[in-house]
């Protein structure tokens, strides 16, 4: 059994890459370690302004098609808006095409060896799950990380049925890595007795955003802060997107970190939100006392690092029995969005 960078490996054909970025630059240095390069780089056609990338001018497609007679395409980029996804959709429908797993934070990459090695605890956390559905999502993207082809990722999408969560009570919840408030705007329209959503939230231009919002609202609580084990301070990447972290990327700053336990002293919470670019365990982990006492709803994002997948359902599985686990994921390229649903039994 071959993944795909063994597969690229040992491959004769040219491979042109869509995209460029942080994305592309990790896919690059994984081939490189193959033995492998990119032989050109392009844009969708009106997206090609004369710029180059890794010392290649950028093509368009109909360039790249009018250069080479058989080629592979690797996606480097990620998206979830609907006319990019169908223009990749019908780009693969057409030519050899895979999107390359490659980690947010973390440098284990999720090749066969990585597979192989941890094949016992992805077998154990399959079975946690409390229904079929759930099992071929995560089924679907465990063969993804290994194959790169994007039909895994459409049979591993989600509808609004797959989420068990009854959002119709919760007065207090926590969104750790509320980025500028999206997920608060949600819960706002969603939960209609909502009485105070606590943010949290490290990056600085992501912050002002936040607080405007909070400003504005005086239900929504924001916190200047990441989510951690301890409280404390940290080196931070400061990108001002969704991917800024606390591993990797930006300029680094130091910001303050902070248990949930001691934000949420008191207060009882009905729902926690974990999608923190990579610090999820250790999120979870600050969150010890609010679990026990509380036992929220717990939406946790396991795409961030390969290992998340299966050792964020084990640690949650062994630690709180009281649970019920759920995969849901919404519909993107490459493997993002996808969440740990946890409900009380």
């Amino acid at each position: 059994m071959k993944d795909l960078w063994s597969y690229l490996a040992s491959s004769k054909k040219p491979i042109v890459m869509y995209g460029m970025g942080n994305g592309a630059d990790k896919i690059i240095a994984v081939l490189e370690k193959y033995g492998r390069v990119v032989d050109d780089f392009f844009a969708s056609d009106d997206f090609v302004r004369g710029q180059s990338f890794h010392g290649k001018k950028v093509l368009s497609f109909s360039q790249i098609k009018e250069k080479y007679g058989e080629f592979i395409v690797l996606v480097s980029f990620g998206s979830p808006r609907r006319e990019v996804l169908d223009r990749v959709y019908e780009m693969s429908g057409a030519y050899e095409l895979y999107s390359p797993d490659v980690p947010l934070a973390g440098e284990d990459l999720f090749d066969f060896e990585f597979y192989t090695k941890n094949l016992e605890k992805i077998n154990r956390a399959r079975e946690i799950f409390a229904n079929e559905r759930s099992k071929e999502i995560y089924d679907n993207i465990i063969s993804y990380k290994l194959s790169g082809m994007i039909g895994y990722l459409q049979n591993a999408v989600s509808d609004k049925s797959d989420d068990p969560r009854d959002v119709s009570g919760y007065k207090t919840v926590v969104d750790a890595g509320a980025y500028t408030g999206d997920t608060a705007r949600e819960t706002l329209e969603s939960c209609p007795e909502i009485e105070k959503i606590i943010c949290l939230e490290p990056d600085v231009r992501n912050f002002k955003k936040l607080s405007a919002f909070a400003e504005e609202n005086v239900k929504v609580v924001a916190v200047n802060a990441g989510a951690w084990d301890i409280d404390t301070t940290v080196s931070f990447g400061s990108a001002g997107n969704r991917n800024s972290n606390a591993f990797s990327g930006g300029k680094e700053i130091s910001v303050s970190m902070k248990k949930i336990d001691g934000l949420c002293e008191g207060l009882f919470v009905d729902s926690v939100k974990y999608d923190v670019e990579g610090a999820e365990m250790k999120a979870l982990l600050g969150s010890r006392r609010t679990i026990e006492r509380c036992l929220p709803d717990l939406k946790v994002s396991l795409y961030h690092r390969s290992e998340d997948i299966f050792e964020i359902p084990l640690y949650l599985y062994e630690n709180y029995p009281q649970y019920k686990f759920y995969l849901t994921r919404k519909e993107c390229i490459p493997a993002w969005e996808i969440d740990l649903i946890a409900v009380k039994k």
